[in-house]
């Protein structure tokens, strides 16, 4: 993974330059902000692989920024928060960032977390069959999912999760299972914001989110994908 950059947005800037450190060891190219109201021009600019996104934020804040980035751009995004609140990251995730770290953390772990999302979304899928599931297209070579011929704007992580369900149809996964398939990893309580991100899946997805037809809950177990679709 050479030639990656990251973009890291946080006023801390002790943090920060710890943060840089630790990615420029590991041969990324690092870009700073310490404020939010040009850090979304910024990012869009520098075209990052991945940010790094503080939540409380001097201007806008860092859920401002997800919330437009995720408007003009698919790029990885982990959400820092000095709170340990379940709110918090379930607020950022449904917003459409693909991880999230509590502070105070390890550079260490911001770095393997970041590596872990970028495995992901680097792989190459070029012998990957498009998958078609009812009127869904989902096509990991371009990383592009179809519904008709609307183009659905999924994140890294939200992809990864349909394309799961979809490989495996009518198959149940649990929460766990979905966290460890994807990530990589599962670190405890993350369970709980695999229904963020379906909740997410469903308002893109169905026609009435609440009344499902593709990602289906099955109560006490986790999520399958109804192979007939609609």
């Amino acid at each position: 993974m050479s030639n990656l950059s990251v973009f890291i947005v946080d006023d801390d800037m002790k943090l920060t330059k710890l943060l840089k450190s630790y990615f420029d060891k590991e041969g990324f190219v690092t870009y700073l902000a310490h404020e939010g109201n040009n850090a979304v021009r910024a990012i869009l600019d520098k075209k990052p692989n991945l940010v790094i996104l503080d939540i409380m934020l001097p201007g806008v804040d860092g859920w401002e920024i997800c919330r437009e980035l995720r408007q003009n751009s698919e790029v990885p995004i982990i959400m820092l928060t000095a709170r340990d609140e379940e709110t918090d990251r379930i607020i950022g995730l449904e917003m459409g960032a693909d991880d999230y770290v509590t502070k105070p953390f390890s550079p260490r772990e911001v770095v393997a977390r970041t590596r872990a999302i970028l495995r992901r979304t680097q792989k190459t899928a070029s012998k990957k069959e498009p998958l078609r599931i009812g009127n869904l297209l989902i096509d990991a070579e371009r990383h592009l999912v179809k519904k008709m011929d609307k183009t659905l704007g999924l994140t890294p992580t939200e992809f990864k999760i349909l394309e799961l369900l979809a490989s495996n149809p009518n198959r149940v996964f649990t929460r766990l299972q979905i966290v460890e398939r994807i990530q990589g990893y599962a670190f405890d309580g993350y369970e709980r914001t695999v229904d963020a991100h379906m909740k997410n899946l469903r308002r893109k997805m169905e026609e009435n989110p609440k009344e499902p037809q593709y990602i289906q809950t099955v109560y006490g177990v986790g999520y399958r994908l109804n192979g007939e679709g609609k």
